[in-house]
């Protein structure tokens, strides 16, 4: 694996583990429970897809399951710019979550394209 797909690879973990722990400190309301889980499903599942990207056996593989890491960063972004709209919590404690999972975004982006060869 070159440095960049490891640093990814524990970039997207840290990312988990904030979302993780930003769902332990939400309240327990019935809307932020559910905007939670959605955001925890979502936010967990960027790196386990990214884990299976690298270790896809074709670029067809490694270009969906890129797919995939994208579509669930962009996922839990929407959770997160929810809970922070319906201010369940503290945008300062959402904005630097919120600022990663944009540049989770941005990378995997750029990733994607390079896999389909766009």
């Amino acid at each position: 694996m070159q440095n960049a797909e490891k640093d990814l690879a524990e970039r997207t973990k840290r990312f988990a583990r904030r979302v993780i722990r930003l769902y332990v400190a939400l309240p327990r309301e019935p809307v932020a429970q559910v905007l939670g889980k959605q955001a925890l499903r979502a936010g967990t599942s960027v790196g386990a897809n990214y884990r299976e990207a690298d270790r896809a056996r074709s670029k067809a593989e490694v270009a969906s399951k890129i797919g995939d890491c994208l579509k669930e960063a962009d996922e839990t972004l929407y959770w997160l710019e929810l809970i922070s709209d319906e201010q369940i919590l503290d945008t300062k404690r959402l904005t630097p979550l919120i600022q990663e999972a944009n540049e989770l975004v941005s990378i995997l982006v750029t990733i994607s394209k390079r896999a389909r060869g766009d």
